[in-house]
């Protein structure tokens, strides 16, 4: 799959600033590009990120959008980690032009998928196949992750057993599940969660130890973060919370170094 790769135009405001926290390394050539591919004869458009001073092959991430669908907030951290050397595709959950401008919106287009799991699991894989047809990257060095929604549905690809280095849930909406489902997962785990979430009550965090307990060979953290909400990665909204999400993102970082050792990181 050819790509039409361009700088990319500026970010809003709140996601330009979390952007520049991580540094554009000397030497690299950062570009980006949208991404149509379809599923079943359907439309979708994806986003990619890349440094192209490195090999279009290394070490991959598949990130997983939140309800309102490929947006600023995915295609921002996409871009901060091709400025750690990772190619980063964000897959299109939804389909090509469904982008959600409410949450009204969002909410009646992501319910959808969260009566039809399976479905969601089948459109996350398909992101996963994309990404290495575009760059001959195997499932092996892709890890994934997912926000809100996305977390939601990282956590569904993992239970569907996908070969992947690894999978973190930032603040998904933990779906209760039969506990044997965690015996089909394979990839570690890291799941982070605010330890004030007002849509994710507690109850729903112990089912899904629960359930990851039944596995004895998953590698799987459990990540909280005090005082932190739902949605606390997002910028440029009330619940944003700066400490927590950098908190976060070191663990991620680490998270990947450790599962995804070929990585060569800045």
């Amino acid at each position: 799959m050819a790509l039409e790769l361009t700088e990319g135009g500026p970010l809003p405001e709140p996601f330009h600033d979390l952007l520049a926290t991580v540094p554009v390394p000397a030497g690299s050539d950062i570009r980006v590009a949208r991404v149509p591919y379809s599923i079943d004869g359907a439309d979708f458009e994806g986003f990619i990120a890349l440094d192209r001073s490195l090999p279009v092959s290394g070490p991959a991430v598949l990130l997983l959008h939140a309800w309102s669908g490929v947006g600023p907030n995915v295609e921002m951290r996409a871009q901060m980690l091709a400025r750690l050397g990772y190619v980063a595709f964000a897959a299109d959950l939804y389909g090509a032009g469904i982008r959600p401008g409410t949450p009204a919106e969002a909410k009646t287009v992501s319910s959808a998928y969260y009566r039809d799991l399976p479905l969601l699991a089948d459109r996350a894989t398909a992101g996963l196949d994309t990404l290495a047809r575009m760059t001959g990257v195997e499932p092996g060095r892709v890890s994934v992750a997912g926000y809100c929604f996305g977390g939601t549905a990282a956590l569904e690809l993992a239970r569907s057993g996908a070969p992947v280095a690894g999978i973190a849930s930032f603040h998904g909406t933990l779906l209760g599940h039969e506990p044997a489902d965690a015996g089909r997962a394979i990839a570690p785990l890291l799941i982070v969660a605010g330890g004030s979430d007002d849509i994710v009550p507690d109850a729903a965090l112990l089912r899904l130890l629960a359930e990851l307990r039944t596995s004895q060979r998953l590698s799987w953290e459990v990540d909280i973060h005090g005082g932190a909400p739902h949605a606390f990665t997002v910028p440029g909204t009330e619940r944003f919370r700066p400490g927590a999400d950098a908190r976060s993102w070191g663990r991620f970082q680490r998270f990947l170094a450790e599962t995804n050792p070929t990585a060569q990181l800045r």
